[in-house]
């Protein structure tokens, strides 16, 4: 079977969270986006754990709520800042690998997303102690991302880098990046939201599509290790350019610089404040001149928006938050069944028969290709226009379309 599944999330315990990241509100609205399973996040709280166990159990590591898959997760901040991902195979791995790092934290029941004073290296051996996977949360990021401090995984996990088998992205990073960084031919890549709220524009924005035996804890993680024919068949995603940290830019005016700029002004920008590499630019640093080669196992990596992004454009609202862009949503889920079906499946004349022909033509020109994309960098998510809008004529040709060839449907993978 193949599902989908977003495997980092926070819940209402992590700083700078929506209040409404509860179990209930996300069984519920993951399938609105076409999630069947998501990760928990969170897991080390716990006032987190108790609505956890609120969820029927369907093995150690798994557990269901209205239809919805749950796997037990967490990140967590190690030195350096460095943000790393856990998956534990039960609530007593959970529970042991928290004993352990107790003395290590201060604020292990204050925030979802706990500070550890320990090494990558210390908490792979920790975590291994209770079978756990662990791996690095959005990889290239900037601030929080292992690259952004380490040069390797050799850097970050010292004796224990063999034991990493995954990697996250991240928003401002695809496959196309990560199979620039030869240390990353081996590795899984995932394609997680990171969502801080539970709505259609954070949830799931970024997933991941499985092949697997059931929707559980270990048929995930031997897709992780892809073994036995379970393996990741497709990553999904945002276009990287549309990340707040791809262009090196300042973090507090957003002015972007080339590399070479950069350097010259010792990262520092005229406006005072500092210029944050970005993921482009690191990536390229750690290529070391190469070239994009993707291994034989590595799926493809589908670009979307979010579907509220494009009716927000379509129907000319400053916000994706109004209430007619969320009772255009609402429509179209109640009709199609998900977001995923309607942005990838569904076809066009369907959508247009529905909420008419104007945002059926926006969904369109987002299918193949002809929008234009003004970077992100700094801190500052970058924009995906739809042709003829009057920004997009503002940025004219000096702007590179996106260039995909057509896109699939969704069930071809």
């Amino acid at each position: 079977m193949r599902f989908n599944c977003d495997l980092h999330i926070h819940s209402r315990y992590s700083g700078g969270t929506s209040t409404n990241m509860t179990i209930k509100t996300l069984a519920v609205e993951s399938k609105k986006k076409g999630m069947d399973l998501l990760g928990t996040g969170d897991c080390l709280h716990s006032k987190w754990m108790k609505e956890i166990k609120e969820c029927e159990v369907v093995d150690e590591g798994t557990f269901e709520l209205t239809g919805t898959r749950f796997i037990l997760s967490t990140e967590i901040q190690a030195e350096k800042r460095v943000h790393h991902l856990i998956y534990f195979p039960s609530i007593s791995a959970v529970e042991g690998f928290k004993e352990s790092i107790s003395q290590h934290s201060k604020n292990l029941e204050n925030d979802g997303r706990p500070h550890v004073h320990l090494s990558g290296e210390e908490i792979v051996e920790l975590a291994d102690e209770v079978d756990a996977l662990v791996g690095p949360a959005h990889a290239f990021t900037p601030w929080t991302g292992m690259y952004a401090h380490f040069d390797s995984f050799k850097d970050c996990y010292g004796s224990r880098a063999g034991k990493i088998k995954f990697l996250e992205l991240g928003l401002s990073a695809d496959s196309d990046y990560g199979d620039m960084v030869p240390e990353l031919q081996n590795i899984t890549f995932l394609s997680n939201s990171d969502a801080h709220s539970p709505y259609p524009l954070r949830l799931a924005r970024e997933f991941n599509k499985i092949q697997a035996m059931d929707k559980t804890y270990d048929e995930v993680v031997k897709a992780f290790l892809r073994k036995n024919r379970r393996n990741f068949v497709l990553n999904v995603g945002l276009p990287p350019a549309e990340g707040k940290y791809n262009n090196t830019a300042c973090s507090k005016c957003f002015g972007h610089f080339t590399f070479e700029e950069a350097l010259a002004t010792r990262w520092r920008c005229t406006c005072g404040g500092t210029i944050k590499k970005g993921v482009r630019d690191r990536v390229k640093e750690l290529a070391g001149g190469g070239s994009v080669e993707h291994p034989r196992h590595r799926p493809e990596y589908l670009h979307i928006i979010p579907l509220t992004e494009i009716i927000q454009q379509a129907v000319g609202h400053s916000s994706p938050y109004s209430k007619k862009v969320q009772e255009i949503w609402e429509s179209l889920i109640t009709s199609f069944g998900d977001e995923v079906t309607v942005l990838i499946d569904t076809k066009i004349s369907a959508i247009s028969d529905v909420v008419g022909e104007e945002l059926a033509n926006a969904v369109d020109a987002f299918r193949s290709g002809k929008v234009v994309i003004i970077p992100g960098g700094g801190g500052e998510y970058g924009k995906v226009l739809l042709p003829g809008s009057e920004e997009a004529k503002a940025v004219g040709a000096s702007q590179t379309k996106r260039k995909r060839g057509g896109q699939k449907n969704l069930s071809d993978f």
